[in-house]
């Protein structure tokens, strides 16, 4: 008779099921070896045993890389539902542009007739708190100007006082100046004396007398002041 068919259920004895453990993973861990030696595939194994111990088998040097394969594989959408997915995100952002155009169009008072009250109220409102935050951010910035034009007419009112206080003491120094140049004797001068001009000497005549060289003198020479001229040292 043949072997009968070992029917699969949970083996009840400890040891017997550890040893089947045993048996059974060396078998499949040399069935995934073969297989990728054999048919060059790309083989990852990973096995826990009751109590957690893990037993692995990786063709690939990275078990890393399978995994990371795998993952690739199976959240990677196929062609037809990739581009219903593209189609359906092109119609959102097309459908959230168009509701930003409408929205905008209202904000600037245009396109208001198909709205209710309630939508009028709340674009309205919506508006106010707009204004109200553009008012406190312009007064800010208002503040700022005005504290730094303060702090700078106050540093030009300090130079100012510093020149003030600088203005007497130079004008009085300048005042003591000039009354010492009034009060001083003025310098004088000795003039050296002016030479006399030179005389003109005229040929002498011989009439058989005496001669004697006439020497003229112009008439505009002083002869008080040349003698003057010479006595002083």
């Amino acid at each position: 008779m043949g072997r009968g068919r070992v029917q699969l259920r949970r083996i009840e004895n400890n040891i017997s099921r550890q040893v089947t453990f045993s048996k059974r993973r060396s078998g499949l861990l040399k069935k995934a070896h073969e297989i990728s030696v054999l048919c060059d595939a790309d083989v990852a194994l990973i096995v826990f045993s009751n109590k957690g111990k893990l037993f692995e088998f990786s063709s690939d040097p990275s078990m890393e890389r399978i995994l990371e394969r795998y993952e690739r594989q199976i959240y990677a959408p196929t062609g037809s539902e990739s581009q219903a997915n593209w189609s359906l995100e092109s119609s959102k952002l097309m459908s959230t542009i168009e509701v930003l155009q409408r929205s905008l169009r209202n904000f600037r008072g245009e396109e208001l007739e198909p709205l209710s009250l309630r939508d009028l109220q709340l674009l309205e409102q919506q508006i106010g708190n707009s204004l109200k935050r553009i008012r406190t951010r312009k007064n800010k910035l208002m503040n700022e100007s005005i504290s730094v034009l303060q702090k700078r007419e106050k540093t030009l009112q300090d130079q100012n006082n510093m020149l003030a206080k600088k203005t007497p003491t130079e004008h009085a120094q300048h005042e003591v100046q000039q009354k010492f140049v009034q009060n001083s004797p003025p310098s004088t001068s000795v003039q050296p004396p002016t030479p006399p001009p030179a005389a003109i000497q005229f040929p002498c005549l011989t009439i058989g007398i005496e001669t004697h060289a006439i020497t003229l003198i112009p008439q505009s020479f002083d002869m008080k002041n040349h003698a003057e001229g010479v006595t002083k040292p």
